[in-house]
């Protein structure tokens, strides 16, 4: 299978619009391009996607093990003609869940972008001590923000230290805009079809796609994947998705669909109820930005509490945990109302908070597992509630401990945000539980599997 990772030397420096740039132009091409992204974010595969026109999916070694991961690898690029994986952070940052980890894992050749803004000569000290820091499968360099005139002396530091020059990108006007999570989203760049063409059409004049389409060519290594149990005739999930609510891992919705579930989108700013489901997931994104329009659809939010209230099983995370809270300041100070199934207050504060991946301990039977059980899960937000519960006592690596998470046999409900293949015994609780709730609701439903 051919793959190759697009890492970085750090936060910014131009890993995802170098990714971009190689995706459109092998797509230009022809090929039939598989998309990932190492780590926990939500983001970047949206713009993958508006490039390739499939969903991209995140490949995370903090969430699963090499067996997994090798798992979804084969499962959404083992059919393509190449398979592209953008890092996360540097490449060798993170103590867990690094781009690194993740190519030493599923043996993934590496190409490093460096951003040569201001520099010359240092250029090859970021090089060698990229190459030299550990052992890597680092196959070569992209030189990103390169004047034609550096061009030279990047092909010779790549000659000296015995690594591939796989092109640059010059100074180019064309911008992806930041926001707190790293990225704006794709949808809310102005012309961003323009933008992703034109480059694409830069990473033909300038990048070695020849090179990187030849960088390697091997069997995805043996694993074994995880069973996966089939419910016949298995619930309806209704699934939040619009403007406010994006952040969504495809694979975890993938993934209840090969349980047998049927998935129903719904938007909590335009549509008046949750449709008819046996369960209700409510994902991040940013409630925050569109507080007033999700404020003032009052029969939406009579219909999430009624429904969370009568004991629809439901998964709220980040922005669908916000969701549910009594009121939501925004940055601005204005207070709006919201669904009111938590009591709590939501509101903004000036840095990350609990950032980072952290490892849940339940103190309690609940919907997701028992007590005692654990969920790997990641935290990335910069609100903050006067509740954010005790279901979950959160660990980090490093010691710190605090509770977290509102909790019952039919809820979760907290800022920590976590996948189904990181221990797909979450999701299968969880449709169990659906199916116990539409059966006790009268609806339908034969050949259940207890």
């Amino acid at each position: 299978m051919k793959r190759f990772i697009i890492g970085g030397t750090n936060s910014g420096c131009g890993k995802t619009t170098v990714t971009c740039a190689v995706l459109a132009a092998l797509k230009k091409r022809g090929l039939n391009v598989a998309a990932f992204k190492c780590g926990p974010d939500y983001i970047d595969p949206m713009f993958h996607r508006k490039v390739i026109g499939v969903e991209s999916h995140n490949l995370d070694s903090f969430f699963c093990g090499r067996d997994t991961l090798l798992h979804l690898l084969d499962e959404y690029g083992g059919r393509s003609d190449i398979a592209v994986i953008e890092g996360v952070m540097g490449f060798y940052d993170g103590t867990v869940g690094s781009a690194h980890s993740v190519s030493e894992l599923t043996e993934t050749p590496a190409v490093i972008v460096i951003d040569c803004k201001g520099m010359s000569d240092s250029i090859g000290a970021v090089m060698k001590g990229f190459l030299r820091y550990r052992s890597n499968r680092i196959a070569g360099f992209i030189f990103n923000r390169l004047s034609e005139k550096l061009m030279p002396l990047a092909e010779r530091l790549c000659a000296e230290l015995g690594t591939e020059y796989f092109g640059r990108l010059p100074k180019s006007d064309i911008t992806i805009e930041s926001r707190h999570l790293g990225l704006v989203t794709a949808d809310e760049i102005a012309d961003i079809q323009v933008k992703l063409s034109r480059l694409g059409e830069l990473a033909e004049q300038y990048i070695c796609i020849d090179k990187l389409v030849n960088i390697g060519d091997s069997p995805i290594p043996e694993f074994e994947a995880p069973e996966i149990p089939h419910f016949s005739e298995a619930p309806t999930i209704a699934v939040a998705q619009d403007r406010a609510f994006c952040f969504i891992y495809r694979e975890n919705i993938q993934l209840l669909e090969k349980m047998g579930c049927k998935i129903v989108y719904f938007s909590p700013i335009s549509d008046k109820a949750v449709p008819k489901a046996d369960g209700l997931l409510l994902y991040g994104g940013y409630p925050e930005l569109y507080a007033a329009e999700l404020s003032a659809n009052s029969s939406m939010l009579d219909s999430i509490n009624s429904s969370i209230n009568l004991g629809m099983p439901t998964i709220a995370e980040c922005g669908g945990f916000m969701y549910l809270h009594k009121n939501l300041t925004d940055r601005n100070g204005r207070t709006y109302p919201m669904a009111g199934v938590l009591d709590g207050e939501v509101f903004p504060t000036a840095r990350l908070q609990r950032f980072g991946y952290i490892t849940m301990k339940a103190n309690s039977d609940i919907l997701l597992c028992r007590c005692g059980d654990t969920i790997r899960a990641h935290e990335f937000h910069y609100w903050d509630s006067t509740d954010c519960g005790s279901g979950f006592t959160a660990e980090k690596t490093d010691g710190r401990t605090w509770e977290c998470c509102h909790v019952s046999s039919s809820l979760y409900a907290g800022f920590p945000h976590f996948n189904f293949y990181s221990d797909t015994r979450l999701a299968e609780r969880f449709v169990r539980a659906c199916i116990a709730y539409g059966d006790k609701n009268g609806q339908d439903k034969t050949n259940r599997p207890f």
